[in-house]
């Protein structure tokens, strides 16, 4: 992080995690919570239920790492089987005539007027259901052997779940019109109401298993972000420690939780929605252009996954028009998301850019840590030797220094805690 500069690096960590946690669920549940309670009001339900759940899988993550791998395994199984049962319907349909839309001459008919400021938001609320590309990226400290296995996984999943994807929208329009999808606030569900009669039930819950699942691996990716920036100094150090025997970090994990919670007092899911998109896509096409930057500044240090610099360069035009035309097609919704994004400035330099704090300040930070410490049995990692990454750590430490640092502790308790 420290290469593409310290504020930069700090924006990019504290971008809207808890904005996106909140609003998957929360949009794709709303349909069958509506359908339950037979009204178009604001729902009471929703988030008490999501409130709910997010301390339960929260648990599940604080308990074991191999824990939340298998729910989230679950989720995904069950995601893919409804996508699956979804993909044959729509064969069934085909083959019963009903391609009506897909006809060519149909397909792409004009049913309302043409705006390219349209078309990139679209763009945008498409790329939603795709936001789950990068999450490999955030764990690969605990991948087994990432040089070989994140290529696998991306070259794997990222084909397979366009693939699936794909045929899930074509079969949603042999039974829907382009009218009904944009009226739905749920296609699965309205898709299943038409096709499934008594069976339409299986559509909410395969809906919530799959809202449950992306709310679970956001909830694992974004501890692992406040981990690295706290590890990095951008974050109180107390984020960086995991626990002494399960090695998760809980402190990330129950920061992470609280600040998702707080975004429950507002019930506004759709604008939120359109605040992380924006936001998403703004950090995405910065990230791609530090990669060509690092490329030109360093080209000597060791990469063991390197791409053609062509594919970058191909997403930052398409990424340029996104955020250009979304900025002129919804200048307020975009603005709103940039003012959450810039929120971060004075926090950087009161946090990591000021160094010489007041002793009172110190003093606060050092028991606060001590006192999580020993709520939470946590300890800061030991890094492994042979495992690579000592010089990195080293230089890591030479660049910076860390956020609220405090000094060795005494406490014969959490100091006599073995290193996990």
């Amino acid at each position: 992080m420290g290469q593409y500069g310290q504020e930069l690096s700090w924006k990019c960590l504290v971008k809207a995690v808890c904005l996106q946690e909140h609003s998957q669920p929360s949009q794709l549940l709303e349909r069958p919570f509506r359908k339950a309670q037979s009204t178009s009001s604001p729902l009471e339900g929703v988030p008490r239920f999501l409130k709910h759940f997010k301390l339960l899988l929260t648990w599940v993550n604080c308990s074991s790492v191999r824990w939340a791998t298998r729910v989230q395994d679950i989720f995904t199984a069950g995601k893919l089987l409804a996508l699956a049962l979804i993909i044959i319907m729509g064969i069934v349909q085909i083959c019963k005539g009903e391609y009506f839309w897909l006809e060519p001459k149909n397909a792409f008919e004009n049913f309302q007027e043409p705006d390219i400021g349209l078309v990139a938001l679209a763009f945008l609320q498409g790329s939603f259901a795709y936001g789950g590309w990068n999450f490999l990226n955030y764990v690969t400290e605990e991948l087994v052997d990432p040089y070989k296995n994140l290529p696998r996984a991306i070259f794997i999943s990222i084909p397979l779940v366009t693939f699936v994807y794909v045929f899930a929208n074509v079969a949603y329009v042999t039974a829907m019109s382009p009218q009904e999808l944009l009226a739905s606030n749920a296609v699965a569900v309205t898709f299943g109401e038409k096709l499934l009669g008594v069976m339409a039930w299986i559509m909410p819950i395969s809906v919530a298993l799959s809202t449950f699942g992306g709310v679970n691996g956001s909830l694992f990716t974004s501890s692992r972000l406040f981990f690295a920036g706290a590890r990095e100094g951008h974050l109180p150090s107390v984020l960086a420690m995991i626990h002494v025997k399960r090695c998760t970090p809980i402190p990330a994990l129950l920061f992470t939780c609280i600040s998702t919670l707080l975004m429950l007092v507002t019930s506004d899911m759709y604008t939120l929605i359109n605040y992380v998109g924006f936001i998403n896509y703004l950090f995405y096409g910065v990230t791609v252009a530090g990669q060509i930057v690092l490329r030109w500044k360093k080209p000597d240090i060791p990469r063991p996954i390197k791409i053609n610099l062509l594919f970058p360069i191909i997403y930052l035009l398409f990424w340029a028009f996104l955020l250009v035309f979304s900025l002129w097609s919804e200048p307020v919704v975009c603005g709103i998301g940039l003012a959450i994004m810039l929120t971060g400035v004075p926090v950087y330099f009161l946090g990591v850019y000021w160094q010489h704090k007041p002793k009172c300040f110190s003093d606060f930070i050092e028991l606060l840590t001590l006192v999580s410490q020993k709520m939470c049995v946590v300890v800061y990692p030991e890094v492994e030797r042979g495992s690579g990454t000592e010089e990195a750590n080293e230089d890591m430490e030479e660049q910076q220094q860390p956020m609220y640092q405090p000094t060795p502790i005494k406490d014969k308790d959490v100091a006599g805690q073995a290193q996990p």
